[in-house]
């Protein structure tokens, strides 16, 4: 791969109508507004992250954590940009754009999950590989099967940001090659995903159109595996962003919910420094009295410390990267006390954060209303002509394709009308179908 195609400004799905424009933005920074300012995301303050949303301690959701994974992102695409161009690369056309590459895909890396955070994607998985919709095997392809089985809010979100739905233009979001490309961390369909992790970067439904990205922006398939294709080098960076912020940040808002002790904080985000930034640190924390303060100032400090560690990462394997041939994340190959400091957080993240009756109580409500959002819409599509499916989709917006010949085509319209939906709105329609909540008349 080489920089001089990755990094293309050509939109999708309007290539025949590209126009040059008279302002100072560039292509990459229009994908950052045209995203900022979109419903999808702005419905993504009432998505749940990790803890229950609302709460008396205001805790991450899914939009204020894109919105720091893209400050992160645009940080390490800038760290990257300036070390390449300090190695010559002055062939290279929007070298400079990287970190707004980066950091536009960074706002849209979570646009495709559904509410109630991973539990969501578990949710729609299990309706169909075990739930009441496992008899609707015999009316599809094992390709679009596996879609439903294994759904991936990371293919859910290339979907969103390219399929034209009813009512709306081509291309759908209309964003840059470059960017599009960014998002999609796993490069290849449901049918060659990984049988554990059970990953996967695009639908059945978009694969011609991925295949289209890839084509443009010189992207091949793996050599070791011809029906994978290689990752867009900037991918590494969208994933690197994603996976400090998470990890770091979930870290902070257990310590303001108490789930973890002001010491307990601190000891695991002093563990990411040696002695003599150690020293330097606790001589600033011991002129900061407020607890919160010092996680904050603690939290900023390793951020720091990661971000340059991920950009110096990637620059130092930049030739395997652009080969196709680098199969890891930038966070596994950070030095021996990063490294290790990293992995402590994960273990206690494990243990002590997703594991938590706050958590864990998010995530069977969150089943429940899934699953019964599912059994209700799905045998509507299905079944029309009833009465009350003819009630039921009138709730449905006219922008999804319920009417689709196909099974598929019936049920993907029914996947994007609920993974579109916030938590509040999931629960509403929930109680509304159930009878819990009855209008007042």
């Amino acid at each position: 791969m080489k920089w001089k195609q990755l990094l293309s400004t050509k939109r999708f799905g309007m290539e025949a109508y590209y126009e040059k424009r008279d302002d100072d933005r560039t292509e990459f920074q229009r994908d950052y507004d045209r995203l900022i300012f979109s419903a999808p995301f702005r419905r993504l303050q009432n998505k749940t992250q990790v803890f229950p949303l609302p709460g008396s301690v205001f805790v991450h959701n899914r939009l204020t954590h894109s919105l720091e994974v893209a400050c992160v992102g645009r940080s390490l695409g800038m760290n990257v940009a300036h070390q390449l161009k300090e190695m010559k690369r002055t062939d290279t056309p929007f070298l400079d754009e990287i970190g707004s590459i980066v950091s536009a895909a960074c706002l849209a890396h979570d646009l495709g999950n559904p509410p109630f955070g991973h539990s969501g994607e578990k949710a729609i998985a299990t309706f169909f590989s075990e739930g009441n919709g496992q008899h609707l095997q015999s009316k599809m392809t094992d390709e679009e099967w596996k879609d439903f089985t294994c759904f991936e809010g990371n293919a859910n979100t290339l979907r969103l940001l390219t399929h034209q739905f009813i009512g709306r233009r081509p291309g759908g979001f209309v964003l840059t090659y470059s960017t599009l490309a960014s998002i999609v961390k796993y490069p290849y369909s449901s049918t060659y995903s990984d049988e554990k992790k059970q990953k996967f970067g695009f639908f059945d439904s978009e694969k011609v159109d991925f295949e289209k990205i890839t084509k443009e922006l010189g992207i091949p398939r793996l050599a070791s595996n011809p029906n994978r294709f290689a990752r867009y080098p900037l991918v590494y960076l969208v994933e690197a962003a994603d996976d400090i912020c998470y990890q770091i940040m979930d870290i902070e808002d257990a310590h303001k919910l108490k789930i973890l002790t002001t010491n307990e904080t601190i000891s695991l985000f002093l563990g990411y420094f040696d002695d003599h930034r150690k020293a330097r640190i606790l001589e600033t924390l011991k002129m900061v009295k407020d607890e919160n303060e010092q996680i904050a100032y603690l939290r900023s400090s390793v951020i720091g410390k990661l971000v340059d560690q991920c950009s110096t990462v990637f620059v130092e394997n930049e030739t395997e990267i652009l080969n196709g041939n680098f199969n890891s994340s930038l966070i596994k190959h950070l030095p021996e006390q990063l490294s290790n400091a990293y992995k402590v957080c994960s273990k206690i993240a494990f243990d002590k954060i997703y594991r938590s009756s706050e958590v864990l109580d998010v995530e069977l409500a969150g089943y429940k209303i899934i699953l019964t959002l599912l059994d209700n819409l799905v045998t509507a599509v299905l079944n029309p002509e009833k009465a009350y499916s003819q009630q039921l989709l009138m709730r449905i917006p006219e922008q999804f394709e319920t009417g689709s010949e196909s099974t598929y085509g019936k049920i993907m319209a029914v996947l994007d009308y609920i993974s579109g939906m916030t938590d509040i709105y999931a629960l509403d329609l929930y109680r509304k179908i159930t009878g819990m909540s009855i209008p007042t008349l």
